[in-house]
């Protein structure tokens, strides 16, 4: 991550299923109500020695508590630092996404051991979660992000080492998962196990609203002049599509986190480069609005506020949370946290708050952290800043049971 925002810092200087468990309102969460606050909050803790999801209570005030660890049933790992060749961390998995919920499902990758482990959350009690069947073998090498589908039941994984690429599977309540397909959408990175990051890696799969298309996003490399692209597969009920479409909107060349914007064709992509991009997918995918962020180290984690209609984004060597409109690509805010955690990886918004995952410090000086901060007030104001038990700076991902 050092050799990322080294070279970013010259560029910018230069440049068929059964029933799932029963569902909940808001199996998406674009729809739910704009003040909604979540009930518990979940990241994996991504330990080589036995990979486990930390989830944390949320009270009514917004306010973070210990809840549980559960053990997925394989080990976490970390890529290699391509500056250091040490294993990287913060952003262990140069990724968005590696634990996910919908609904009352629940996925996370386990990279050491390629597979992904699908948990049911309780209703009652959103921090006990029981995995259902065994992981599944991902098919490919080192996964580092997840999406579910509720309304296809489908959940997919992005796999970032030496066999690249994206796969699918349906969920089931008894057995688990299953493949889809005998065959991955492979993506031909030239990548090792673990991979050498973060450039040229897979960051984010995602659906769009409507779940009809899974989005990937894979970094370029700017060393070797090469650009990232998106990928594009079609998915219904049925399955998924044999082909996806890949290209690389003009501008970009490191795209890392997304979200989507609600009711539109547009996503808003973070670009280690130089900070957002609004990007249309009606048709070719080209950028509507670029924005660059100041004295950014490396943007990479995206998440949209359905109650401010903006996004929040966060960068690994930045204490700050920055707020962009999609619809202008204009910085409405870039607020510093007036704290000790030295950046942040994944986050989400529930209600008025954004949660904000921070590893700690590469040589374990500052512990795990997750920051809350409210987001209703100008500038936002960080109100909490909780040091969960079992994180540390191989933590990754960030996900939400409303």
């Amino acid at each position: 991550m050092r050799n990322l925002i080294f070279i970013l810092s010259v560029l910018v200087i230069s440049s068929a299923v059964v029933a799932a468990p029963k569902s909940h309102k808001g199996d998406n969460p674009l729809k739910k109500k704009d003040g909604a606050v979540p009930k518990a909050i979940y990241f994996m803790n991504n330990e080589e020695a036995e990979n486990s999801v930390i989830a944390l209570k949320v009270g009514e005030d917004g306010m973070l508590s210990e809840g549980s660890c559960t053990l997925t049933g394989r080990k976490g790992a970390s890529g290699i630092d391509g500056n250091t060749s040490m294993p990287a961390g913060p952003d262990a998995l140069f990724s968005q996404s590696a634990v996910t919920v919908r609904g009352n499902w629940m996925v996370a990758v386990n990279p050491d051991s390629n597979t992904m482990t699908l948990f049911s959350i309780d209703t009652k009690d959103p921090t006990k979660l029981t995995m259902i069947g065994q992981p599944v073998d991902t098919m490919g090498d080192f996964p580092v992000t997840a999406a579910i589908s509720c309304k296809n039941k489908i959940a997919c994984v992005g796999n970032s080492g030496a066999q690249a690429g994206i796969a699918c599977f349906s969920m089931h309540n008894r057995q688990g998962l299953k493949p889809l397909s005998e065959s991955p959408i492979v993506f031909p990175l030239n990548q090792t196990t673990p991979p050498v990051g973060p450039f040229n890696t897979v960051s984010h799969v995602f659906f769009n609203q409507d779940e009809t298309m899974l989005f990937t996003t894979v970094k370029g490399d700017p060393i070797r002049n090469t650009t990232g692209f998106l990928s594009v597969l079609p998915v219904q009920k049925a399955g998924i599509g044999t082909q996806d479409i890949r290209s690389s909107p003009p501008g970009t060349q490191v795209l890392f986190g997304s979200t989507i914007i609600p009711d539109s064709n547009n996503i808003l992509a973070t670009d280690a480069a130089f900070g957002t991009a609004t990007i249309s997918t009606n048709g070719t995918p080209a950028i509507v609005h670029k924005t660059t962020i100041k004295n950014q180290s490396a943007t990479c984690w995206a998440a949209l506020s359905p109650m401010t209609k903006t996004a929040f984004v966060t960068d690994v060597g930045r204490n700050n949370l920055v707020e962009v409109d999609p619809g202008s690509g204009e910085v409405l805010q870039n607020t510093p946290l007036m704290n000790e955690n030295p950046g942040y990886v994944d986050l989400l918004v529930g209600g008025k708050f954004v949660y904000a995952l921070s590893p700690g410090s590469t040589d374990g000086s500052r512990k795990a952290h997750v920051a809350v901060v409210d987001v209703s007030v100008r500038p936002a104001k960080a109100v909490q800043n909780f040091q969960p038990e079992g994180a540390g700076r191989s933590s990754m991902g960030m996900a939400a049971w409303m």
